[in-house]
This record gives structure tokens, sequence and C-alpha cells, in this order.
């Protein structure tokens, strides 16, 4: 590895890390949701150790959030002797799934129809509670979800109406594209604008490190709103172009192999 590498790779962790926001049991699921979902798939606690740790995590976090991990039936460990595996429960693999359609979608599909369900005076508040536990209802207000594809045969007390035509407000716009999330995803998109020419010769751990840190920021941004038409997205949404950076990033810095993982190469 050359000088200039491990400095473009310590730069480009620095500016990918956020502080704030970084929990490190969510660094670690997002870590074994890009990386090790299949049944047999395993990381060392070495090899978890050499791509966490250049984010300016110590040793003793991790060994606590793997102990909170464990305990919420998201990861198993085994050990061999004086060394540690760690491996996605059915649980954890079922939790990650779940959303990795959204995560690493490049072109999302959008509903091609909506309709709307709303509850008034306490009626139908229930019946709308339990339609927003499910993925394809966005939440407008307290009393009003949006709906994808038509409107159900049955509503139970809510008034249901199919959204054929539609005006859009900014108020709605900004509601289901917040400022925060906004300024999140514009941050997102200029780090990786900034980091967007990776140089030859990072080791597999270090593009473990970067891919962990660029899908944590991802999906901490792509889960917090809807897939909704461009029609939907206030003027200044930046997270099309935020996609199309992050996926392009991605491109160049391929899966590492999890048996490359399991010892540091040797400089």
């Amino acid at each position: 590895m050359t000088h200039s590498t491990d400095q473009w790779f310590k730069t480009s962790i620095d500016l990918l890390s956020d502080p704030q926001n970084q929990r490190v049991w969510s660094v670690i699921i997002s870590l074994f949701g890009d990386m090790a979902q299949r049944p047999d798939d395993q990381i060392s606690g070495a090899a978890l150790t050499r791509i966490i740790t250049p984010m300016g995590i110590k040793p003793e976090a991790i060994r606590v959030a793997l102990h909170r991990l464990r305990k919420d039936g998201w990861l198993e460990s085994a050990r061999t002797g004086r060394a540690s595996t760690h491996y996605l429960t059915q649980y954890g693999r079922d939790q990650c799934s779940s959303v990795t359609s959204r995560i690493y979608a490049r072109d999302p599909v959008l509903p091609q129809e909506l309709h709307v369900l709303i509850a008034a005076g306490g009626f139908g508040q229930d019946a709308l509670d339990e339609a927003l536990m499910l993925p394809r209802y966005i939440s407008v207000n307290r009393t009003t979800a949006l709906g994808y594809g038509p409107k159900p045969k049955t509503s139970h007390d809510l008034l249901a109406l199919e959204a054929d035509s539609y005006s859009l407000p900014d108020w709605l716009k900004a509601q289901l594209f917040p400022a925060e999330l906004s300024q999140s995803c514009a941050a997102l998109f200029k780090v990786v604008s900034s980091i967007s020419d990776p140089p030859p010769g990072l080791s597999s751990a270090q593009v473990a490190s970067l891919r962990t840190l660029i899908v944590h920021r991802w999906r901490r941004i792509v889960l917090r709103h809807p897939d909704l038409p461009i029609d939907f997205h206030p003027t200044t949404w930046p997270g099309v172009a935020c996609r199309d950076k992050v996926f392009a990033l991605l491109d160049q810095l391929p899966l590492p192999n999890l048996a490359e993982l399991r010892e540091p190469v040797e400089a």
C-alpha cells in the first residue's frame, strides 16, 4: 500500500464518519447486511476489529455492541480457541433482507396508483393505525394516510379515495421529505462526490470499512423517506443525485471476499 492510498483511505473514512449519529451496533448491522447475509457467512472478531476501528470506534465499544446484538437476537457468536466468529441469526437475516431491496434499489419501483385513507371524529382511527404498520402506507398526519395501489375493497370506517389526479402543496412535500433529511442527503452527496475516484491498492479490510460507512449513511437516508414519483419531491431534494453517486462509488469498491478478511494482509 502506498502512502497516498493510505492517506486517501484515512481522509475518506474521516469524511464518511458521522460521530453524532454513529451508533456502533447500527454500524455493525450495516456491515453484516452488506457483506454477510447468507446463512453460512461469518465474520471473525479480528476482521470486525480491522474493519471498524479505523472509524474511530474502540474495541471495547465493539464488544459492548456485539453483546447488545446477541441479546437482542440479531447475532450469534462462536469461539474456536481464542478466536471468535460472528454471524446473523435467522431473525437478523430476516430483518436485513426486509429492507435490502430498498437500500440497494438503483431505480426504485414507484407506485403507479395511489389512494388516500382518512379517519375522522374517532371513527376508523384504529384501522388507520393498523394500515400504517404496512409498508405500502405513508402517514400524512394523525388522521390521513397515503397508500400505494388501488384503495382497499373494505375500508373499516375509513374514507377511502383513489388519487387519479392530485395537487401537491409544498407543505406535503416538506413533510414527506423534511429539511433535516434533505440536509443529510446533501451532505452524503458532497462526501461521495469528493471521494469518487478510489486509488488502487486498497486492502479488503479497507474496502469493507468504506462500504460499511457508505451503506450505513445511505441506509439512514433511504429508509426514512417513501419511494414516490418525482412530482412529490421538493425542488431542492437531492436524493436522486445522491443515489447515483452512492452506487457509482460502491461499484468501484466491490464486495470483498469474506475469506480475504479473516487474516490481515502483510504489508
